[in-house]
């Protein structure tokens, strides 16, 4: 039986949530009703959509435990905020950045084009050392500025020790940079705990929101610490005052929102995250855990598939990352979308993403056309 709120055509089984997910009904719905009040009244409801917008920062400020709302920016994706932090910094020639080599692109292009400004990136192989963590660690020197990871890896479905991670980087003054768009929607997380200084996601994820629309957290004091690299009249200390002269900057994360907010975005998003926080994460966790553990405990089981992602770590993600030991991934990959099953090719494999309301028989179904792939 389909959850309520989760409407997806019969014909599918979808489980590819760390790409794009659907929305729930209540998203489809507001998004309608938005859409629906603008056609008819233009922006007559302007100060109800900032109200809603309010509403947004702290949900976002409840879902990672931020100390204010005032913390919480609102940019279109993970990738413009970590060039806001890439291209904020005052960077000296001989400084480094430190991360992994598993990470997607957004989380590396950004440190890779600081090298004409002698900005080394170093890239810790994960599996070298005693733990991911340690491998990192291994890298970090008296020039390391900066260590940026991905809480959970896209492609292995990696979970890293953020709170280990985070207080290495405190104890020797290291900021700490976190793309968390696999984490959050997904699982608990507590930017207070990790002492991160910026963390950043897309809402299209895990989150169940529309592409086009993310959270950037900072601490009043890392912010501080980054020159601004957009200006627009969203980022001023008195917003609306449109004849500000001379002006101020936002004293909090605002300052990083240079124009108009994605409005329709805002209320789509902020209705996903009042399913995830109604439901609580921690049960989402709970939930989302079990389906992985769920089909990894299956593919461990079966002789003819490969596990690819870590099954035995203690911390664990709702990533499963595996093969067909004699079918070739392009094949299989097609096969399972000719048959409805949305995933994803990755890490050399094919990757499953299941939510908290993926049902257990839809998991069997699945792994039956994989093993029927032959």
């Amino acid at each position: 039986m389909r959850h309520p709120e989760f409407p997806l055509s019969d014909e599918l089984i979808y489980l590819n949530h760390a790409a794009v997910a659907p929305w729930p009904r209540r998203t489809r719905d507001e998004v309608l009703r938005f859409a629906e009040q603008n056609s008819r009244f233009g922006s007559h409801f302007y100060l109800d959509w900032l109200q809603k917008e309010a509403e947004l920062r702290e949900q976002l400020r409840t879902l990672i435990n931020a100390p204010s709302a005032d913390d919480i920016a609102l940019v279109k994706n993970t990738s413009e905020a970590l060039s806001f932090v890439a291209y904020g910094l005052p960077w000296e020639a001989g400084d480094n950045v430190v991360s992994s080599n598993e990470e997607f692109p957004s989380n590396r292009l950004p440190w890779q084009s600081l090298a004409d400004r002698g900005v080394e990136l170093r890239q810790a192989d994960l599996n070298t050392a005693t733990s991911p963590e340690e491998a990192l660690f291994a890298l970090v020197d008296k020039r390391t500025r900066l260590l940026t990871i991905s809480s959970i890896q896209f492609a292995t479905g990696r979970r890293m020790d953020l709170e280990c991670i985070g207080e290495f980087c405190r104890q020797r003054g290291i900021l700490f940079c976190i793309d968390a768009i696999q984490s959050l929607g997904a699982v608990q997380f507590d930017v207070q705990a990790y002492n991160a200084d910026f963390v950043m996601a897309d809402g299209h994820k895990w989150m169940f929101g529309p592409e086009g629309l993310g959270v950037f957290y900072t601490t009043p004091e890392a912010r501080d610490r980054l020159k601004l690299t957009q200006y627009g009249w969203h980022m001023l200390k008195d917003t609306h005052n449109y004849e500000n002269r001379p002006w101020e900057i936002h004293p909090a994360a605002r300052r990083f929102e240079c124009g108009s907010p994605n409005m329709l975005g805002i209320h789509a998003l902020s209705a996903s995250l009042s399913l995830l926080l109604e439901i609580g994460m921690q049960t989402i966790e709970s939930q989302v855990l079990a389906r992985a553990d769920y089909l990894t405990n299956a593919v461990e089981a079966d002789g003819r598939v490969l596990l690819m992602s870590e099954p035995r770590r203690g911390l664990k993600s709702g990533i499963v990352v595996f093969k067909h030991k004699t079918v070739p991934n392009e094949t299989l990959y097609q096969h399972l979308q000719q048959n409805g099953v949305v995933c994803a090719l990755r890490g050399g494999g094919i990757r499953f993403s299941p939510h908290f309301y993926n049902g257990f028989e839809e998991l069997d179904s699945a792994l039956a056309l994989v093993i029927g792939a032959e």
